[in-house]
């Protein structure tokens, strides 16, 4: 990860699935709060899934095809590329070179976009040479209310990409907003793509716990990096009848 340049001003949105189709303000904030810091964004044309269910299930010939599809798209541009998301991020850094290893065409292919290739709040949070600037100008000071805020550690956000201190750093400069601590935050809400439905009650009893969690911590609003467990944790809050509100952190910085 050490061959970015110094001082990008251009990078490239790979949106996700689940932002494109459901969460789409949450794509859209992104693409503000990144324009605030100067750069500009492109949105490579023909992004489709990057293949992680398919991944998680065994089904790897699938998983390849659409593998090579991203690749495709991705392959052609230049520069970093921004993802909204800590799973389907180490999808691609991560998985995509074992995934292609054996392929003459697509495994070299896969090395090199997965070194270009960051989380949206790791790559504001250590990568981005005017944050520092941008949040020392934007620091919440004011004497008025300030929202609670819970912020979720999504398992391959930290897991596969070990991306721990950005986040809680973006949200420490985010005007406003009181950062609250919740009790064992790493653990999993429970959601982990297909096992959410082929193994419903863990899956279920895991939810039930981040969410007496976040309600015992009095919060207004939940933020995470991924979309997936933010909908899984929203879900169970709708269900509840619970007020806390649930907003993907770019939501937060460019409200």
């Amino acid at each position: 990860m050490d061959d970015i340049p110094q001082q990008p001003t251009r990078v490239h949105l790979f949106a996700t699935c689940l932002i494109e189709t459901i969460r789409p303000q949450a794509g859209l904030a992104v693409v503000d709060f990144l324009e605030r810091l100067g750069l500009t964004v492109e949105y490579p044309s023909g992004q489709t899934c990057c293949g992680q269910p398919a991944f998680n299930t065994g089904s790897w010939g699938n998983a390849r095809a659409m593998a090579r599809q991203t690749l495709d798209v991705l392959g052609a541009t230049e520069g970093p590329i921004v993802v909204p998301s800590g799973s389907c991020a180490a999808m691609i850094r991560r998985h995509y070179p074992e995934l292609l290893a054996g392929d003459a065409v697509y495994g070299p292919l896969a090395e090199a976009v997965a070194g270009r290739v960051y989380e949206f709040a790791e790559f504001v949070g250590e990568e981005s040479p005017d944050f520092a600037d941008y949040a020392e100008g934007t620091r919440g000071d004011s004497a008025g209310p300030r929202v609670k805020v819970a912020y979720h550690p999504s398992c391959h956000l930290v897991r596969e990409l070990g991306v721990r201190d950005a986040p809680r750093a973006l949200l420490a400069a985010a005007e406003g907003v009181e950062v609250v601590d919740l009790p064992d935050a790493e653990a999993c809400c429970g959601f982990g793509g297909l096992f959410a439905i082929k193994m419903s009650g863990i899956s279920s009893a895991m939810l039930a716990r981040k969410l007496d969690a976040i309600e015992r911590s009095g919060v207004q609003v939940v933020t995470g990096c991924d979309a997936s467990c933010l909908l899984h944790i929203a879900g169970g809050l709708h269900r509840r009848g619970s007020p806390v509100a649930v907003k993907h952190l770019a939501e937060l910085l460019a409200p």
